[in-house]
């Protein structure tokens, strides 16, 4: 496959997904008064939780397309009198936001369902807690074009973590409740784990595997949908 071809596919698909995603953002902040009194807390987080993937996905995505409207996607910018790529900077805010994502998100189904803070919940906000602290280490080399091993894999182990112990509290209480709309929301999240996995162990080895990134990034818009056709617009069917 033609590499030229596929960056500019690339380009084009995060350009779209940016505006997208702001999109999504934008519908839920303007259309808060549609929401039930019931859902509204959920709706809010929910609200809090893309404004959050969205701003750092402006980051990673933003610096990668202008990386490549640069001429050069290993381009460099000097941070704090340390040359760093822009990649590599969109990389490291992406990591943080995505991290909080999931924190806001364990908040997300204590609200749905009216639970406490369990074990479950301090253990996975524990983890979240764990990632953010544990991408400051210099050994992440945040400032390189391509991530370093097994740093990379090391870090993202706390987030599967959050994203298992997630999906295991949503399927739990989603079908025990027979809530479709979180039904539905939880299996966006595992289609995004399951694009997202064979990118972290095996790209390296096999850069194409990069392009499931893209799916990734639609199971994440899927989730967005869903959220506002099940919250935002219930109380309009009504």
């Amino acid at each position: 496959m033609n590499p030229l071809w596929v960056t500019w596919f690339e380009t084009g698909f995060n350009v779209v997904y940016l505006i997208l995603v702001w999109w999504m953002v934008v519908m839920m902040t303007r259309n808060m008064s549609r929401v039930s009194e019931k859902d509204w807390p959920t709706a809010n987080l929910i609200r809090i939780s893309f404004i959050l993937l969205a701003a750092g996905d402006t980051g990673h995505v933003g610096f990668r397309v202008l990386a490549t409207l640069m001429g050069e996607t290993g381009a460099r910018i000097n941070l704090f009198g340390e040359p760093a790529s822009l990649v590599g900077i969109g990389m490291l805010t992406t990591a943080y936001t995505v991290t909080l994502f999931y924190m806001v998100w364990v908040y997300i189904w204590r609200r749905r369902y009216q639970q406490p803070s369990g074990l479950a919940v301090n253990l996975l906000l524990a983890a979240g807690l764990f990632r953010l602290i544990f991408m400051a280490l210099p050994g992440n080399d945040w400032g390189g074009l391509v991530p370093p091993q097994p740093m990379s894999l090391y870090r993202n182990i706390p987030l599967f973590v959050q994203g298992i112990g997630l999906l295991w509290l949503m399927f739990d209480w989603a079908y025990r409740k027979q809530d479709r709309v979180f039904q539905w929301i939880a299996w966006m999240v595992v289609a995004s784990f399951a694009f997202y996995a064979p990118v972290i162990f095996f790209a390296r080895q096999v850069p194409m595997l990069g392009m499931l990134m893209i799916p990734k990034t639609c199971a994440y818009l899927a989730i967005a949908w869903i959220a506002y056709r099940g919250l935002w617009q219930a109380k309009k069917a009504v």
